[in-house]
């Protein structure tokens, strides 16, 4: 916008009030197509644009919705970063991006949000406290948790059916004789390493067959590291089942550097289904999540509470597949 060019200016050029052009810009307002186009051309002429923000002061909402991430470094979330901003943006809105440092949201972050009026949150992977879940449900912001679950049920969440497809990873495991089995988990408070062990777990318990379980942090580090110490310990597995593809590639690249055979003296497994998995050096079989289905229910879900808020609070869950490639 021309510096000092305002909506008084634009009443002025197009023979209109100023009112008239506050409700072209305000979507859903009455404006008759003449006074429209008067307004409209004026605009261009002059090189006004409205300002958000100050609008945001009237109607107490934004076309922003805002996204809170805390895994950058796992190729998963800039994925899916990548879709939510396509798909917002074609239906009017802009992503705020809010990296939070921690496991658990902060309240600093929560404030970043209500200073820009969002109109909807999606929360990607970070916990809620319980006082940061009021600060949303008092100011009527429509929230998802995008992968992730939260126990309280006051939320929506969208996920991939994490439980049956770690149940289906165990059963083809099995058929194709793997009977001593390790399961790399991510971070243990988060639902999805839960949901991950409890479905691969029930299957094998089921086939009277045992798995050890090692704990690692969801990173390349955590599942390279972790390898190495089971190669130091001697407990090579018939098979690796790991939380996700970031750390499989981790445990690829330690068994490779062992000069291990893959799939020959040991199979490996992820799970997300990330590009770089598919990589000729890597070819990792791998779970799927449906991530454009996961991110359309999403936007469906947000772009609903926004038009209507109704609080609706579920679990909505996905099934993927399963990939399979050269290391298994």
């Amino acid at each position: 916008m021309k510096q000092g060019i305002t909506a008084k200016d634009v009443a002025k050029l197009a023979g209109v009030s100023q009112s008239s052009v506050s409700r072209v810009y305000f979507e859903g307002a009455s404006v008759s197509a003449k006074t429209r186009e008067k307004v409209l051309a004026a605009a261009k002429e002059l090189g006004y644009r409205p300002n958000e923000f100050a609008r945001s002061l009237i109607t107490n909402q934004t076309k922003i919705i805002g996204l809170v991430m805390k895994g950058v470094q796992n190729p998963f979330y800039p994925q899916v970063l990548k879709q939510f901003t396509t798909s917002f943006k074609k239906h009017g809105y802009s992503v705020l991006f809010v990296y939070t440092n921690n496991d658990e949201i902060q309240k600093e972050d929560i404030e970043t949000l209500l200073n820009y009026n969002v109109a909807g949150v999606v929360i990607t992977d970070a916990s809620l406290s319980l006082s940061v879940t009021e600060d949303f449900i008092n100011y009527r912001i429509p929230l998802v948790l995008f992968n992730r679950k939260i126990d309280n049920n006051k939320f929506y969440s969208v996920c991939c059916n994490n439980h049956e497809a770690s149940k289906q990873i165990a059963e083809y495991l099995l058929s194709i004789g793997c009977t001593k089995m390790i399961y790399i988990s991510g971070n243990e408070n988060t639902s999805t390493s839960r949901e991950r062990e409890t479905g691969f777990s029930a299957i094998l318990q089921g086939n009277k067959v045992n798995y050890k379980k090692y704990n690692a942090d969801y990173t390349y580090e955590g599942g390279y590291n972790t390898t190495q110490q089971i190669i130091e310990k001697k407990q090579l597995p018939h098979a690796f089942f790991v939380a996700n593809d970031i750390m499989a590639l981790g445990v690829v690249d330690a068994l490779k550097e062992h000069a291990i055979a893959i799939p020959d003296e040991t199979k490996v497994i992820g799970f997300d289904n990330i590009e770089m998995a598919a990589w000729p050096t890597y070819n990792l079989t791998t779970w799927e999540q449906p991530i454009t289905e996961m991110v359309e229910e999403t936007v469906k879900y947000l772009l609903s509470e926004i038009e209507e808020y109704s609080g609706e609070a579920k679990n909505l869950e996905i099934d993927g597949s399963l990939i399979l490639r050269k290391t298994t």
